[in-house]
């Protein structure tokens, strides 16, 4: 069955209804060497806001600030329509170690200036952005708790975090009557499967809908890489675009490309473009809400949310499987094998390990 961007989900165990595709905003500004600039960025949001897309994600570090503030301007006269989601905890300042981190200081300054920077009131969702190892959870959950209850921010949620971290949150959270975490954002498409470890099934438990983001590797899943780039990654160049940022951070490596050959063949078989196929192959996982789509043209925005519309077979959908499958590790794969016999003895059911 198709969607369309106005088939709104709830966020994990919260009542609030968002889009099944968020509109990444990280492509808003060009002072990270690529993106779009203000008229073109607007044409973006405009054209996904047309097809009922609401679901709005920023950070306040992305394109050292552009993002936030191009959004605050594009979203004078429907905000209150907008779900706006963005993060704190990466540093904004250098020289100055409280601009960064998930402590209290880092946290109501950001906020804020995001609150500045989206010229808004309130923020509808603020993620902790990056886990830093150092701050205590009470801390930065009772932080977050206070900023809800002073209606600068209606949910809480987390990046970049350990599972066991965050299940440790969500029921402290719970015990203490603090704002529960409502959303993970997680990197997860075809060629990152490992939140199938943990990190996807814990938030299910736990109450979070997860948010993908990178859901396309980068590019790597659009075809936008060859063996060529194999040879490119050993040498190193930076001439400032996306494609030379990506190479470098691994994600060109043979068994990806693979994966990214498969694609292309399913999505070629159902008439879809390889990033179709890709971000529709994420949105079938219950675990997850809304992945995050990146667009830097209007073009590239209409060919993603194309990916409502793609419908599978059970045998592309095991071609692919097949084709990026990963180790679960232990314990999962243990207990997903046949290591336990059962016999019934007295009308009992017994569980005896081999």
């Amino acid at each position: 069955m198709s969607l369309t961007l106005d088939t709104y989900r709830l966020l994990g165990r919260s009542g609030l209804r968002v889009s099944p595709l968020a509109l990444g905003t990280a492509t808003f500004g060009t002072e990270w060497g690529w993106g779009a600039e203000q008229d073109e960025a607007r044409k973006l949001l405009d054209l996904y806001v047309e097809r009922g897309g609401n679901f709005i994600d920023t950070a306040n570090t992305y394109t050292n600030g552009s993002s936030e503030r191009l959004l605050g301007e594009f979203t004078r006269d429907n905000r209150e329509s907008l779900v706006l989601a963005t993060k704190y905890t990466t540093l904004r300042r250098p020289g100055d170690p409280n601009s960064g981190g998930s402590h209290r200081k880092s946290l109501f300054a950001s906020v804020e200036e995001s609150l500045r920077q989206l010229n808004t009131d309130y923020l509808d969702l603020l993620y902790l952005h990056v886990w830093d190892f150092t701050t205590p959870v009470e801390e930065i959950l009772r932080g977050m708790d206070d900023l809800v209850r002073q209606g600068k921010i209606l949910y809480v949620a987390i990046s970049n975090a350990p599972a066991w971290q965050v299940s440790r949150m969500q029921a402290i959270a719970d015990l203490r009557g603090w704002s529960p975490l409502v959303a993970l954002q997680i990197e997860y498409n075809l060629i990152e499967r490992t939140g199938e470890r943990d990190l996807i099934p814990m938030a299910r438990e736990m109450g979070l809908g997860v948010t993908p983001y990178s859901p396309l590797a980068g590019g790597v899943l659009t075809g936008k890489y060859s063996r060529d780039d194999l040879v490119a990654t050993n040498v190193a160049s930076d001439d400032g675009t996306r494609k030379s940022f990506n190479s470098a951070l691994g994600t060109v490596t043979e068994r990806n490309l693979a994966v990214a050959d498969v694609l292309k063949e399913v999505a070629a078989e159902l008439g879809r473009t390889p990033a179709q196929a890709g971000l529709a192959w994420t949105l079938l996982n219950p675990g997850v809400t809304a992945p995050i789509i990146g667009a830097r043209t209007t073009a590239q925005l209409e060919d993603n949310l194309g990916a409502l519309e793609v419908v599978f077979t059970a045998g592309q959908l095991a071609r692919l499987e097949a084709a990026s499958a990963i180790g679960l590790g232990f314990p999962h794969e243990m207990l997903a094998g046949d290591h336990i016999r059962k016999v019934t003895a007295g009308g009992m059911t017994i569980e005896t390990r081999r």
